[in-house]
Order: C-alpha cells, then structure tokens, then sequence
C-alpha cells in the first residue's frame, strides 16, 4: 500500500480493549454474556468474543446477536435470525432479532454481566441502539450488569440533525424522541437512554481513548468492517441519516447494488434530468451525479433504475436529511402518479406508514400528498435540535 493511500496509525483505543486493562474489575471472575457482530474487533482484528474468551479471568457463558445476527449473514433487513450453538467454543448464540427482541430470563440465566460492545452509526433508525435498550430493560428486571464497550461515531459526535421521533410513531426503529442524526456515541446514548427515559440498568461505559467529537472515523486510524451488510462504506454511513428514508418508499434506496443509500433510483425516472434539478437547488456539501444501476435483489431487482448517486463533497456541510428529503420531493415532482409509499408491514409495524416511523411522524408524508414542498419542514427542526443539544450534554463523555 502506497503512503498516499494507508490508513493513519490508530490514534482511539476502543472501549474492548480498555475493558481488559483499565476496567478488568467489571468482568473478572464473573461470567459474561456478550452482544456483538463481525464489526466487534479491536484494533489487532480480533473479535470480542475472542478478547474475552481468551482472557484467564473471563467466563463466557452466552453470546448475542442484533438485527443480520452474530454473523452479519443475512443482507437483507426484516429477516430474522435464528437461534445456534457456536460451535468453536460451545456456548449458545442467542438472536435478539427473532421472535424476541429482548434477552428472556432464561437467555440471561448464567450471565452475571452483559457487555455489549456493537458498531453504532449514529441514525435514530438504526436498530443497534433499540437492541441496547432491550438489553438494558432485561438487565433490570433480572439484576444482571451492564458494561458497554463504547466505539466512535462513524459519522462525528457534533452534527444533530432532524425532528425528534413522536411517540405516537414509536417502533423497533425509533423508541424514544431523539433526532435522526443525534451525534452520539454508543455509550453516551446508553447513558441517555438509561437515565432520561429511566430504564435505570445498572450500567456502566468503558470509554474510548483519544476519541474527539469531530472525527469522522477513517481519521481514528481503526479498521473499519461493515457493521451490517448494507453500509459496506464510511460513504454509506454518512449518507445513510437521510437515505434511510426511502425503506419507506417504493423508490430503491440501492440495496442490491454495491452502492446501497448511496444510489437510489426506480425504472419510472430519468436519472439525468433527476440530477440536474438536484444539483439546481445547490444543496450544501452534495453533488448529484445521474446514475442508472440495476438491484441484484429487493425493489426492483433485475430492473434498470434511473436515478442518481450523492456524492458528498463536504462533509461539515452535508445534511443528510434535509439531502433526502428534498430528493424526495423531486422525485415525486417528476412522477407524481408513479411515486408510492412502502406499505406495512415493516420492522414489527403493521399498522403504521413506514415512512411515519423513519422520518419520526406523519408530517413528511402528509406535506408531499399535500403537494407542498418540505422546505418548511426544514425550517421546523432548528429548535428541536436545539433542545436536544441541551438535553444530550450531560451524557458526553467527549468534549
């Protein structure tokens, strides 16, 4: 590898590496369960599970999966993963996306501590964090501890973007009122989560080392591995706050391509004549290149797609969602008649719009079929922002 092109020197010691030198207290002697995926590695490539079970001090009783599962196996979402034996250390793996989304008593009977230690991507939507949650309810009804690993946000810790969720849209993938891009790490939200919406776990954050809020992470120095199958990129997580909206559409949000939430499309549009009206609207920090792909699977598979690729050219300008949502809207200026909204169900929701619980409420749906545009939308998120910056900062560990 070329010095032009080699990753830096890893400058942030994760929190599973911190865990078994500065904090062996929390685990020695106990027996652990462990919640994590293929993203769980420390900086040597190694798994967690093998941080742990390798370690003299450590008994592993019990390993745990979210949503895709332990391995990441499955790639496409809403598809649940079973329950297994790991076969090279004879312990079980439990999914916590299958017919439970929490740790049942029995799942939790041998374990003295949960450590949870999963690659978060800093969208309200991704179920990571919802998984943490569960996790930490069972924790406090069953007296069991909860350690969390912490890991960077991909995508920086100060940006806050978006409404705040309204419960009446509450899911897997959204449980609280936070806004889409809420600029935390996994263990400041566990904090959050913990203390202001009062699941009062016994919990406590190994935090990072060297870790400041305005890295994005290939300026860590860390190896990135896909933390789900379908953000095989720091350019998929940093687009992903925004294009995650369009699981609610029938327009494909790229799943399928080796581009997903980068590129998104439908057969009806003229990619071209799309991307010259994006980038007439000179949008901060993106530009909008016409693009034609065809999904090897999901929406539209094996079909041409025209559409565009966003390609950000400034990330501290870059608004995901404001970037989405406005796409969005020229998208159904350009074909109103072809232009649908996903059905229910979606993520455990038979009832509600998917668009409803992504976006956080009912106001991004009712504005388009209104014929109104979402530059008002826009200008609505300013204070609710605001109030959650307030809200989040007792829960940094960053500055």
């Amino acid at each position: 590898m070329s010095p032009s092109t080699a990753s830096p020197a890893s400058t942030v010691h994760l929190g599973i590496e911190r865990l078994l030198s500065d904090a062996r207290g929390l685990v020695a002697g106990r027996r652990v369960g462990l919640v994590s995926n293929p993203a769980s590695i420390d900086t040597r490539f190694r798994h967690a599970a093998d941080v742990l079970f390798d370690d003299p001090d450590v008994r592993v009783v019990a390993l745990f999966g979210p949503q895709h599962g332990f391995r990441s196996t499955l790639q496409d979402n809403m598809i649940e993963t079973p329950h297994e034996q790991y076969a090279r250390r004879q312990v079980p793996v439990y999914s916590l996306y299958s017919e439970t989304r929490e740790p049942t008593a029995e799942m939790l009977r041998d374990v003295e501590v949960l450590v949870v230690d999963l690659q978060d991507v800093g969208t309200r939507v991704y179920t990571y964090i919802y998984t943490l949650a569960n996790c930490m309810r069972a924790a406090a009804r069953h007296g069991v501890k909860v350690v969390v690993c912490d890991r960077p946000n991909p995508i920086g810790g100060t940006a806050v973007e978006g409404p705040r969720l309204d419960p009446a849209c509450a899911s897997f993938v959204g449980q609280f009122p936070i806004p889409m891009r809420h600029g935390l790490t996994i263990g400041e939200i566990a904090r959050l989560f913990n203390d202001e919406f009062r699941i009062g776990a016994p919990l406590d954050v190994v935090p990072l080392e060297g870790w400041r809020r305005g890295m994005y992470y290939d300026a860590t120095g860390l190896p990135w591995v896909m933390p789900s199958p379908n953000l095989p990129t720091l350019d998929s997580a940093i687009v992903y706050p925004g294009a995650v909206l369009y699981e609610g559409t029938m327009l494909s949000e790229g799943r399928g391509t080796t581009r997903p939430f980068e590129l998104i499309g439908a057969p009806w549009i003229d990619g071209e004549r799309l991307a010259e009206a994006m980038n007439a609207r000179r949008l901060p920090g993106v530009h909008f290149r016409p693009a034609f792909f065809e999904p090897t699977f999901q929406k539209h598979a094996k079909v041409t797609c025209g559409g565009c690729q966003l390609h950000v050219t400034d990330r501290e300008a870059f608004r995901p969602l404001r970037s989405a949502i406005e796409l969005m809207e020229e998208f159904r200026r350009q074909d109103p008649e072809a232009f649908a909204w996903r059905e229910p169900p979606y993520e455990y929701e038979h009832e509600k719009w998917p668009i409803d619980i992504l976006y956080g409420s009912d106001r991004l749906r009712t504005a388009l079929e209104a014929g109104g545009g979402v530059a008002s939308l826009v200008d609505s998120w300013g204070e609710e922002e605001e109030a959650f910056r307030r809200m989040r900062e007792r829960y940094l560990l960053y500055r």
